[in-house]
């Protein structure tokens, strides 16, 4: 059973800018995704969540302004990135360091992100569930579970 989730942010809760610089947290614009906040108000019902992201320039305290900005925060139990884990994201050392701390058994935690290198890849390493959100049609690795909606991961 999956009971803590660990989030990506950007492009996976929040949609990131491109052409837009500096911390998320004081960008003139910001957004969730489509069907963020129902899919977080739902899981949180029955497990942690907590964001793991590898945004370098930004403390956890600006990516939890962030998340406030959107109405996201409500749901999200921590923030996992490189100002306090002393780790870069995309490395399995982060992922195992995030999963010391929350001292649950890898089999019960589950990493959701865009990115199959930084999220996927070290989510395999590691033994967590990995889940892929893409909107791509490409071959995916046995044990990835790919969602092409937020709204998917309300049916686990």
């Amino acid at each position: 059973m999956t009971n803590v989730y660990l989030f990506d942010w950007g492009n996976t809760l929040m949609v990131d800018d491109p052409n837009t610089t500096g911390k998320m947290c004081y960008w003139p614009n910001v957004e969730a995704i489509s069907g963020a906040k129902e899919t977080l108000a739902a899981l949180s019902k029955h497990a942690k969540l907590y964001i793991a992201t590898g945004a370098a320039d930004s403390s956890e305290f600006e990516i939890k302004l962030a998340f406030e900005r959107v109405g996201l925060s409500e749901y999200i139990s921590g923030y996992f990135c490189q100002a306090n884990l002393g780790i870069s994201k995309g490395s399995t050392a982060f992922i195992s360091e995030i999963i010391n701390r929350l001292e649950q058994p890898s089999e019960n935690i589950a990493m959701v992100g865009d990115s199959f290198e930084k999220d996927i890849k070290p989510a395999l390493a590691t033994g967590i569930k990995p889940i892929w959100f893409t909107t791509k049609n490409t071959a995916v690795p046995k044990g990835v579970r790919v969602i092409h909606r937020l709204s998917e991961l309300v049916d686990d």
